[in-house]
C-alpha cells in the first residue's frame, strides 16, 4: 500500500512541476529575448504578469489553474472567451506526471528516483523550447550539467564521477568538432550551441560510454 501512496504524491508533485513547465516553455524564451527597456516598462518573468488567458489576456481564477484537471473541466477552452486551449499545457503536465510516477516505482522513494526524476523534467522543458523556439536556453543546460555532476560524485547515479566528467566534455567536444568542420567547409554555421550543452549535460548523467548511442538516436 506504501508504495502506491508513494506513486501518488509522486504523480501530484509530477503534474505540478508539469504545470510549472508550462510557463517555463512560454515565458523563459520571451525573457530572453526581453530588452532592458522593455523590462523595465512591463515587468516579465515567470511570476508576472499573473497566469492568464493567452487570446482575451483575462487573468485565470484559481479554480482554472489546476493541473490537467482545469483543462478537462473546461474542455480545453477558455472559460471567458471560449478560445481553444493548446495541447501543451496537459500534455506537458501528464508527461511529467507519469515520469514521476515512473521513476518512483522503478527505484523508490530514493535519492536517486529523484534526480532522474528533475533530469526528466528539465528534458521536457527543453524539447518543447526546442520545438517552439529551436532554442536551448544556457540557463537550463548548464544546470543540467552541473547537476548529472554532482549527482555522479554523491553516489545518486550508476554512472561514476569519472565517466560523467570526460562524458560532458567529449559529449561537447564531438558536437563542437562537428559544427566547426562545417563552417569551415561552407562558410556558414549549421548548428547551435546549445546542442553542444545538451550533449555535454546527457553525458554528464549518462557517462562517456553512451555518447555515441545518443548521438544515433538524436539522428
Amino acid at each position: 500500500m506504501s508504495s502506491w501512496i508513494e506513486w501518488g504524491l509522486a504523480g501530484l508533485l509530477g503534474l505540478v512541476i508539469g504545470s510549472f513547465l508550462n510557463v517555463v516553455i512560454v515565458r523563459l524564451p520571451r525573457m530572453l529575448e526581453c530588452k532592458p527597456s522593455q523590462a523595465e516598462d512591463a515587468p516579465y518573468s515567470l511570476a508576472q504578469p499573473a497566469s492568464h488567458c493567452p487570446a482575451c489576456l483575462t487573468p485565470l481564477a484559481w479554480r482554472d489553474m489546476w493541473p490537467l484537471i482545469s483543462f478537462l473541466m473546461l474542455r480545453g477552452r477558455c472559460r471567458h472567451c471560449g478560445v481553444g486551449l493548446s495541447w501543451q499545457y496537459p500534455a506537458v503536465e501528464a508527461m511529467t506526471a507519469l515520469w514521476f510516477v515512473i521513476m518512483t516505482a522503478w527505484f523508490g522513494n530514493t535519492a536517486t528516483a529523484w534526480c532522474w526524476a528533475i533530469w526528466g523534467a528539465a528534458l521536457i522543458a527543453l524539447a518543447f523550447i526546442d520545438a517552439r523556439t529551436q532554442y536551448l536556453p544556457d540557463i537550463l543546460t548548464q544546470p543540467l550539467c552541473w547537476a548529472g555532476l554532482l549527482a555522479s560524485s554523491l553516489g545518486w547515479l550508476s554512472v561514476d564521477l569519472q565517466s560523467a566528467v570526460w562524458g560532458a566534455v567529449i559529449g561537447y567536444g564531438l558536437l563542437w568538432a562537428v559544427a566547426l568542420a562545417y563552417r569551415l567547409l561552407k562558410g556558414v554555421e549549421g548548428m547551435g550551441a546549445g546542442d553542444f550543452k545538451l550533449l555535454a549535460a546527457l553525458g554528464a548523467w549518462l557517462g562517456w560510454q553512451n555518447i555515441s548511442m545518443l548521438v544515433l538516436l538524436a539522428s
